[in-house]
C-alpha cells in the first residue's frame, strides 16, 4: 500500500505542477531521510533510495570518510556520521576520501512521516524545480515584448501575471510616471532581465526603457518587423515625450510615414499602449550634423557648429524659436541628446551672430597689426577660415594660391611676416615667464610646483588670492594639469576664505 501511495503522489505532483517526476522522487527521498534522521536519538546521516518502477525504498545510515585530524589525536570530528579512510578500507580497500559507507536500517513507514516535514521538503523541492523552469524558459527571451496581466501593486511597483504561474516585476523606477494601472489591466513590458533568485521575482520588466518604444514600433509597423525599415535608435521621456530615428533599406519608401501609418494611426497605437506619451519620428542621416538638425525637430536650426574634440555641437534658433528647441524643462533638447549622442548646445542665433562678428573682428585686427595688411587682406583672411599667424605660416603654399587674388608673391609675403610674428610672439611668452614672479604665499602652498607658479604668474596668477578666484576648467591650460590637482589647489587657495569667515562668525556670537 505505501508504495502505491509513493507512486500515486508522484504522479499526482508531477501532473498537477507539470514538474519532472524524478524531482518529485529526489523531494520524497529527502523528506523520508529527514524522517529516519529525527526518529534516532543521536544526530545520524541517512540516504533513501526509491525504486521508481515499483516505489519500494531502501534507507541506509552513511558515514563520510574522512582523513584523521591531528588536533583530536587521530579520530573523527563527528563519529556518528564520520569513519576514518583506515578503518573504512578494512572492508573495501579501493575507497577514498569524500565516499561513503553505508549500511541498511529499517525505513520509516510512509504513513507515519511526520507530515510537515515530508510536506516542506517535497514543495521547496518542487518551488525550485518551477522556478529553475521558469528561468529557462525566458531566459532567451531578454529583450523581448512581453504582455501580461497587472495581478497587484506593491508600492508603487507593479507584478504581472504572464499565465502558467508566470510572474513578472515592474519594479517602481521602470514603470512610467503618474501612468494609471489598475489591477486586471492587461499590459506590455520590455523583458530587460531574467536573474536566478531563490526567492522574489526573477524576470524583471520595463515599461521605461527606449528598447520598449523600439519593440513596439517594431510590432506596430510591419515594414520594421520585415527589416525594410530600420530602428536606430530611441530617447524616451517616459509618459511625456520620445523620440525615435528610422532608416529606410528601400529608397522608394518613406520611413517616417510608414512609421505615423495612415491618419497618424500607427504612431497612435504606440503611444496609447505608453500613457500618451508624445513620440518624434526623426529620419536617420549618416551626416551627424544633418542628424542633429532634424533630431531638434520641430524646431528650426539656423547654424551649427561642430567640435569634433569635445564631441559637442553648438545650435543656433531664432530668437522666436529658442523657447522650442530647448522644450519645457530642457526636454527636447535631452531628448536629442540622448538619441544622437552629441553634446548639444542651444544658442539664441541673434547672440550667436554677435559673438562671432566680435571674435572675427578680433581676428582681423590681430591680422592687420601683425601681418602689416590692410583691412581688405586682413578680411579675406578671415573669411576662408584661418583665425591665428600659426596656421597662416605653416599652411601649405598650394593652398594660400586657391584663395582668389592671391599670387606667389603676396603668399610668401605673409607666410614670411606670419613667421616673424609667431617668433616675437614666442620670445615675448618666454619673457614674460621670465619676468614674472610670484608671490611667496603662492610659491609657498601646499601642492604648488616652482614651475607651475611662474607659468601662472605669466599668465596674471600672482597671489593665492588670484589662484583662488579662478574655475578648474581655467586652470587645465597649463602645463601637466588635470581636473583633480586643479581642485586641489583652488580649495587650497580658498581657505583663508573659510577662516575669515569663521572668524567674523566667531566675533558676532561673542557680541
Amino acid at each position: 500500500m505505501e508504495n502505491k501511495e509513493i507512486l500515486l503522489v508522484a504522479d499526482v505532483f508531477s501532473n498537477e505542477k507539470d514538474i519532472d517526476k524524478a524531482i518529485v522522487f529526489e523531494a520524497l527521498e529527502l523528506a523520508l531521510a529527514a524522517a529516519a534522521v529525527k526518529r534516532h536519538a543521536i544526530h545520524i546521516a541517512a540516504r533513501v533510495e526509491i525504486d521508481r518502477d515499483t516505489g519500494e525504498y531502501q534507507t541506509y545510515r552513511r558515514w563520510e570518510v574522512v582523513a584523521s585530524n591531528d588536533e583530536i589525536d587521530g579520530d573523527v570530528e563527528f563519529p556518528t556520521s564520520q569513519v576514518l579512510l583506515e578503518v573504512a578500507q578494512i572492508d573495501d580497500p579501493n575507497i577514498e576520501i569524500g565516499d561513503f559507507v553505508e549500511d541498511e536500517i529499517d525505513s520509516v513507514a510512509f504513513c507515519r512521516i511526520a507530515a510537515q516535514t515530508a510536506k516542506q521538503v517535497i514543495i521547496q523541492k518542487i518551488r525550485e524545480a518551477e522556478r529553475k523552469k521558469i528561468v529557462e524558459a525566458y531566459e532567451d527571451r531578454v529583450g523581448e515584448l512581453i504582455t501580461g496581466v497587472v495581478k497587484r501593486l506593491e508600492k508603487g511597483s507593479v507584478y504581472l501575471d504572464l499565465g502558467g504561474h508566470v510572474e513578472a516585476y515592474i519594479a517602481k523606477k521602470d514603470m512610467i510616471p503618474r501612468e494609471s494601472i489598475r489591477i486586471g489591466d492587461r499590459i506590455r513590458g520590455y523583458l530587460k532581465e531574467v536573474r536566478s533568485e531563490i526567492r522574489g521575482p526573477q524576470l524583471f520588466v520595463s515599461r521605461s526603457a527606449p528598447e520598449l518604444l523600439i519593440a513596439l514600433f517594431r510590432l506596430e509597423v510591419p515594414e520594421v518587423g520585415e527589416g525594410l525599415i530600420d530602428v536606430l535608435g530611441a530617447a524616451r521621456d517616459p509618459g511625456s515625450r520620445a523620440k525615435i530615428a528610422v532608416k529606410t533599406n528601400d529608397p522608394r519608401l518613406d520611413p517616417v510615414g510608414a512609421c505615423v501609418g495612415m491618419r497618424g494611426s500607427r504612431v497612435q497605437s504606440v503611444s496609447n499602449e505608453l500613457a500618451g506619451e508624445r513620440v518624434d519620428i526623426i529620419l536617420w542621416n549618416d551626416n551627424d550634423a544633418q542628424f542633429v538638425i532634424n533630431a531638434m525637430s520641430p524646431a528650426e536650426i539656423e547654424a551649427i557648429v561642430v567640435d569634433e574634440d569635445k564631441h559637442s555641437m553648438d545650435v543656433s534658433v531664432a530668437s522666436d524659436n529658442l523657447s522650442q528647441a530647448i522644450g519645457r524643462g530642457g526636454q527636447n533638447v535631452r531628448l536629442a541628446t540622448e538619441l544622437t549622442g552629441w553634446e548639444l548646445n542651444v544658442r539664441d542665433a541673434s547672440d550667436a551672430d554677435s559673438e562671432n562678428e566680435e571674435e572675427m573682428q578680433k581676428i582681423k585686427q590681430a591680422f592687420i597689426e601683425q601681418l602689416d595688411v590692410d583691412e581688405e587682406i586682413a578680411e579675406v583672411l578671415v573669411g576662408v577660415g584661418l583665425s591665428n599667424v600659426e596656421e597662416i605660416a605653416y599652411v601649405p603654399v598650394e593652398e594660400m594660391l586657391e584663395i582668389e587674388g592671391f599670387d606667389e608673391e603676396l603668399v610668401e609675403a605673409l607666410r614670411s611676416r606670419a613667421k616673424d610674428a609667431v617668433l616675437i610672439n614666442a620670445i615675448a611668452s618666454e619673457e614674460a615667464v621670465e619676468t614674472s614672479h610670484p608671490a611667496d604665499d603662492l610659491l609657498q602652498m601646499e601642492g604648488m610646483t616652482d614651475e607651475l607658479a611662474h607659468e601662472m604668474a605669466a599668465k596674471g596668477i600672482v597671489t593665492m588670492e588670484d589662484l583662488a578666484e579662478q574655475a578648474i576648467d581655467e586652470l587645465l591650460a597649463f602645463t601637466g594639469m588635470n581636473e583633480e590637482w586643479a581642485g586641489k589647489l583652488i580649495m587650497k587657495a580658498r581657505e583663508p576664505w573659510f577662516t575669515n569667515e569663521q572668524s567674523k562668525e566667531g566675533t558676532e556670537e561673542s557680541k
